[in-house]
């Protein structure tokens, strides 16, 4: 709420009154009483009610309308009424909201999930499980989403998916967005938004949709603010704060917070070389692996927002993380001749250390005018990102010395980010609405990847086969318009976007440039019939575009086995997706339910494959994996989202997503042989994952929160995935009279999440495990001053940060 400043010799009023829930009779505290300017609707002032749901405070004397608010609840109102002397409002009754009860927050800090047409919204505030993790631990709680052993996240299955921070995308992102969700904790996010089919107002990136991270931005009158102190094993330390303070004419904020977090990864692949011409006799080799992680490091958000006057807000923040990684790799090759008889054993030891640092600076102007949701925002960011992975490597056969050799590697990145974006509303008649905007999204990345044998004189001496200077730039300039209107229980939404793209992939060691230009207008629509006020459907269309980036592009980015090589390809083009959704939202008193089928055509779809290179190492052949464009991905699925409040002190969430990818198109390569290979990718693959979320509310203020999660097997047209199954659990108690919260969770309670898969190829078949985390234990603290466990934040003054709500 914004309170704006009165005349010293203005007179005051004393507001006083209780609220209760009508049926129960119980108080509601922090329930919201507002006073509005009748001539002047922007000015407010009000205040919360206490434990026992009494207010009391003082306004200037005048004509109001006002209103008596709690979530959820239906809002009581009282207008245009002129208030000269002190005034006792008695007792004011709220009834609970039926069409909001399974949709919003029912009961303070119970619901973590808001189920909307257009998007999914979750409440990461309110979620005890992920207290002491990462954004990557936030995202794998989110209905739809998942979040492989690798940190690669998808939407419905789907890894095209486009991920912004603050309906931006960030510098925080730096190189690697799944490395940069592992590093920030999950303290410094308020909510995450789910958009499966984005409007034109949004980046046309992302054929499986979009996921908005907002950041935590204080919005309570005064100093206010929480400290986080959290622990765990393996061994884990953190301690974050989020302080905010607001006047009538400007608002500082900052989240600032410092991790020490270790986390035991192992992974596993035996493989059989079958007999060729070249090797006639057949050879296994098992492959194990286990690694300790450490990252460590220190990250700051801190802005300000000024109120320049009653319409006009100007904010300016400064975001930097400066990290420490570590990880040691430890690797045995246990060699095999056909009958499974042992012959040699080979160690492979990587020490790889790391650093990174981010800068970023964004400006936000916003300007309201005199009708209401009609405004300008203007947005600036610049942002730069510098990491540096080095590493050494010690390699030899067990038993005998003189096979040892040292490699290490070098991997120095840089990335420059600027961004330039307006955007414009403009309210027409009473249900329809115009909007329009343009973005300049400006990018340069520099990635160095060099790899260097140590000779028996004590010389580096660089291998040219896997090192690497590859430079990317990208600029892409857009504009939007779309037209949205309201016809009685009828409600539509038209947009275009064209977006150009000027894109330079350039390997400079291979000496190979690729420069790629293109523009495409990319269309959405959506259709909304409501059929009463707890029922409706959508139908929904988007073209959206897939932009390979980082190590999709790059020949060599790691170096962690001689014998399973990742390597980039720069030749890559983009992908484009044809997305159709049809959703229903249904909601009774005690549930609430959201459907959609959905089907997603991709042209040039991505897909990894596994060759062989055409080198051996020590007889072996070389298996790599690349990405490769191959034809057509179709991609249809049904999936359906359930709220359900069985009892005040019990609340389940459940998202089931069952979905069919088909796959068309050949690849053909040389092998070790020097012979032609071509292969058929043609697949059809049925599969589904489902979560279910279960919180209760135990006496002595205790919630006991679990999260289970399955993930069914998939089959591909080189071998299969296997199921996955994991469990998180939660406990936490209120203590210090509500000011302070223990939190006890546990990440996969059985230590069952890991990727297991099998490979076939010509003349390879290979099983794989891969887990990148096992179990892990956090303790956390959480203490609040000034600021109540389940207050109400009200909403900026310029809107919902990145939300792209629409009439009703």
């Amino acid at each position: 709420m914004v309170v704006f400043a009165q005349k010293p010799d203005a007179k005051k009023i004393k507001i006083t009154g209780k609220i209760l829930e009508k049926g129960t009779n119980l108080p509601l505290e922090y329930a919201t009483v507002v006073f509005q300017d009748a001539k002047n609707p922007e000015r407010l002032n009000g205040g919360v009610t206490d434990l026992n749901g009494n207010f009391n405070f003082e306004v200037i004397a005048g004509t109001y309308n006002v209103r008596f608010e709690y979530i959820s609840f239906k809002t009581v109102e009282i207008k245009n009424k002129t208030y000269n002397t002190n005034t006792d409002f008695g007792t004011i009754y709220l009834e609970a909201d039926i069409a909001q009860l399974a949709g919003v927050e029912v009961i303070a800090e119970r619901s973590t999930v808001e189920i909307k047409l257009d998007k999914r919204v979750y409440n990461v505030g309110k979620d005890m499980m992920v207290k002491g993790g990462t954004v990557s631990d936030v995202l794998d709680n989110v209905p739809s989403v998942t979040v492989d052993a690798e940190g690669t996240v998808a939407l419905r299955g789907n890894e095209n998916v486009r991920i912004l921070i603050d309906g931006k995308p960030s510098g925080l992102a730096g190189i690697n967005i799944a490395d940069a969700l592992k590093l920030l904790p999950a303290d410094a996010v308020e909510k995450v938004e789910v958009i499966t089919n984005p409007s034109a107002r949004y980046d046309a990136e992302g054929g499986g949709g979009i996921i908005n991270i907002i950041l935590r931005k204080g919005k309570a009158q005064g100093l206010n603010g929480s400290f986080v102190l959290s622990a765990g094993d393996p061994e884990t330390y953190g301690v974050s704060s989020s302080l905010n303070y607001r006047s009538d004419h400007f608002n500082l904020f900052s989240n600032t917070g410092y991790n020490y977090r270790t986390s035991k990864g192992n992974s596993l692949t035996d493989s059989h070389y079958l007999s060729t011409t070249a090797n006639p006799e057949s050879i296994f080799i098992d492959e194990r692996r286990t690694n300790e992680r450490l990252n460590k490091g220190y990250n700051t958000n801190f802005g300000i927002e000024l109120f320049l006057n009653e319409s006009t807000n100007w904010t300016n923040s400064l975001t930097i993380r400066d990290g420490r990684g570590e990880n040691p790799d430890n690797v045995f090759f246990y060699n095999f001749d056909a009958n499974r008889n042992p012959t040699f054993t080979r160690n492979r030891f990587n020490d790889q250390k790391s650093k990174d640092f981010t800068f970023e600076y964004a400006t936000n102007f916003t300007k309201n005018f005199k009708k209401e949701d009609h405004k300008l925002t203007i947005d600036m960011a610049f942002s730069q990102n510098r990491e540096k992975d080095n590493s050494i490597i010690n390699d030899q056969i067990i038993g005998n010395p003189t096979s040892q050799f040292v490699e290490r590697t070098l991997n120095p990145e840089d990335q420059k980010r600027n961004l330039f974006q307006a955007d414009y509303v403009l309210p027409i008649g009473k249900d329809s609405r115009f909007e329009a905007g343009y973005r300049g999204n400006f990018q340069k990345n520099i990635t160095d990847f060099q790899i260097d044998s140590l000779d028996i004189a004590g010389n580096w001496i660089r291998n040219d086969i896997y090192s690497n200077l590859l430079e990317y730039k990208e600029y892409v300039n857009a504009f939007y318009m779309q037209y949205g209107s309201k016809i009685d229980k009828f409600s539509y939404f038209l947009g275009v976007r064209f977006e150009d793209s000027n894109i330079e992939v350039n390997s400079i060691s291979a000496n190979d440039y690729n420069t790629k230009k293109y523009n495409n207008f990319f269309p959405t629509a959506t259709l909304n019939y409501e059929f009463s006020e707890t029922s409706s459907v959508s139908l929904s269309y988007s073209k959206r575009i897939n932009r390979p980036r980082g190590r999709f592009l790059n020949p060599f980015s790691s170096y962690s086995s001689r014998i399973n090589i990742f390597r980039g390809n720069p030749d890559l083009n983009p992908a484009y997706t044809n997305a159709f959704d049809l959703g229903y939202l249904k909601r009774w008193t005690k549930v609430t339910f959201n459907t959609s089928a959905y089907v997603n055509v991709t042209d040039d779809s991505f897909q990894f494959i596994r060759r062989e290179s055409g080198l051996l190492v020590e007889g072996v052949p070389v298996i790599e994996s690349t990405p490769i464009n191959l034809a057509t991905e179709i991609r249809a699925g049904f999936e359906f989202n359930v709220n359900y409040s069985p009892f005040k002190w019990w609340r389940i969430n459940t998202n089931f997503n069952l979905f069919r990818n088909e796959t068309k198109g050949d690849y053909s390569y040389i092998n070790s042989l020097d012979e032609l290979v071509v292969q058929n990718f043609d697949n059809t693959a049925t599969s589904w994952f489902t979560r279910v979320s279960s919180k209760i509310s135990l006496p002595y203020k205790i919630d006991w929160q679990t999260n289970a999660t399955y993930n069914a097997p998939e089959n591909n047209a080189q071998g299969k995935r296997y199921s996955i199954t994991s469990v998180n659990l939660a406990f936490s108690k209120d203590v210090l009279k509500d000011k302070g919260t223990v939190a006890l969770n546990i990440s996969d309670l059985f230590n069952s999440r890991k990727r297991r898969s099998e490979t076939n190829l010509e003349n390879i078949t290979s099983y794989s495990e891969f887990q990148w985390r096992q179990r892990q234990i956090n303790l956390s603290f959480t203490y609040r001053f000034n600021k109540k466990k389940n207050e109400r934040e009200n909403q900026r003054r310029n809107g919902d940060e990145g939300g792209d709500e629409f009439m009703g």
